[in-house]
């Protein structure tokens, strides 16, 4: 993944929960396939657009961001969860809106 460092934690600090994530004040994991198929489809560079909306939104403390190897449902797309909920994107940049939408809070604009 050339250099990116990816954090795995198997405990999941208390921290508040930012509007627009899951209900309910715990950490929201985002989890990204980084198989072969999802790799080509463009995960990397969703990993790496939601990394920098971490930092830009300032939420690296309440989503922990980490990589999966396969997801077991390559003919999608690139895979994905928020927490324990698989979600597909067809594109980088699909990911992104719905990342956007559903992790960081913004609504979607026309």
């Amino acid at each position: 993944m050339g250099g990116m460092k990816m954090p795995v934690s198997r405990e999941m600090p208390e921290v508040w929960r930012m509007p627009g994530a899951n209900k309910g004040g715990e950490m929201v994991t985002v989890t990204v396939c980084v198989g072969s198929s999802c790799h080509i489809k463009g995960a990397r560079d969703a990993i790496m657009s939601f990394n920098e909306l971490l930092k830009e939104h300032d939420l690296s403390g309440r989503v922990e961001l980490k990589g999966s190897f396969c997801m077991e449902r390559c003919g999608e797309g690139i895979n994905w969860q928020i927490d324990e909920e698989p979600v597909t994107s067809s594109s980088a940049e699909e990911a992104v809106v719905t990342f956007k939408e559903r992790v960081i809070g913004e609504k979607k604009t026309s």
